[in-house]
């Protein structure tokens, strides 16, 4: 069933339709003198050019919400399963420095995605892994493996916002944000990395359970990429994601760098992504309980 659209959106298309309409000359006067059968069927083809054209307007022209600018940001960022190798490098308050490696791979996408992400160095690091369920409703599923113990557990609500192994993600973080778990307001446009950017305040719905009470994104205009995010509880800023260095990878524009600084800890964590592939054969036996035990 189509949705129907907002009254505010409709208005703001009937705009962007007047003004497509007067530029072709295409608006229908008063008095005209054609015949009335005439005059409907030329009303009709009006109406229908217009539409045409209001169709091929660039999405930045039809944009009418920030929900609709966030679902747009999904629909281009979608594929069907993902896998990259990951550098990261975590850097305390003392700019002292650390360097971890993981993989990642991802089936699905966003509210109904599995993931399994499995450290590859260093040694003491090497072979713990996290599961990934992400639900369209609810908090996501998490497990962990931890080698030394030979066993996995299951990560608390409670505990989500903790930092993941050393880094400064969260394991909140880690799951993919899904649009029906969240309240969108349009905040306002602003200029970000020399970028025309929309500004988005993010709520999360009462069936989402998160550390943080909103963030606020800055999604680029041209190409619907999120450059930015800051996310914050009652106490203020707790953490910015910054996306960087984008590629285009098979029609996806992606960050090959993500920048995380917990502002509470004034530790950094800059992930480099390599060998990144999108839509790569993967089954749903590879994100199960028996698969994250495997090393």
């Amino acid at each position: 069933m189509r949705r129907a659209r907002p009254a505010a959106a409709s208005a703001k298309l009937n705009s962007h339709s007047q003004v497509c309409c007067s530029a072709l000359n295409l608006t229908t006067r008063k008095g005209a003198s054609e015949p009335r059968t005439s005059a409907s069927r030329a009303q009709a083809t009006r109406l229908l050019l217009c539409t045409l054209l209001i169709s091929i307007l660039p999405p930045v022209l039809r944009a009418q919400d920030a929900r609709q600018i966030v679902e747009e940001v999904q629909r281009r960022s979608r594929s069907n399963s993902q896998h990259y190798e990951g550098t990261l490098q975590v850097m305390d308050a003392r700019n002292r420095v650390s360097t971890k490696r993981w993989t990642y791979d991802r089936l699905g996408s966003f509210g109904e995605s599995k993931a399994i992400l499995r450290f590859t160095a260093p040694p003491e690091v090497k072979g713990v892994a996290l599961l990934i369920v992400n639900h369209p409703d609810r908090a996501s599923d998490q497990w962990i493996w931890r080698p030394a113990i030979e066993r996995e557990q299951r990560v608390a609500l409670q505990d989500r916002s903790t930092r993941f192994f050393g880094t400064d993600f969260s394991f909140e973080d880690l799951e993919e944000r899904d649009v029906n778990q969240f309240d969108y307001k349009l905040l306002g446009e602003e200029t970000l990395n020399s970028a025309a950017c929309w500004k988005v305040e993010s709520r999360p719905k009462q069936t989402k359970s998160s550390q943080y009470t909103h963030s606020t994104l800055w999604i680029r205009k041209d190409n619907y990429t999120v450059q930015k995010i800051e996310a914050y509880n009652k106490a203020g800023l707790v953490r910015s994601i910054a996306y960087k260095d984008f590629q285009k990878v098979n029609s996806i524009w992606t960050a090959r760098t993500i920048e995380v600084f917990d502002a509470t800890r004034k530790s950094r964590t800059v992930l480099k992504l390599d060998k990144l592939e999108y839509d790569v054969p993967l089954k749903e036996g590879d994100f199960t309980l028996q698969a994250l035990r495997r090393e």
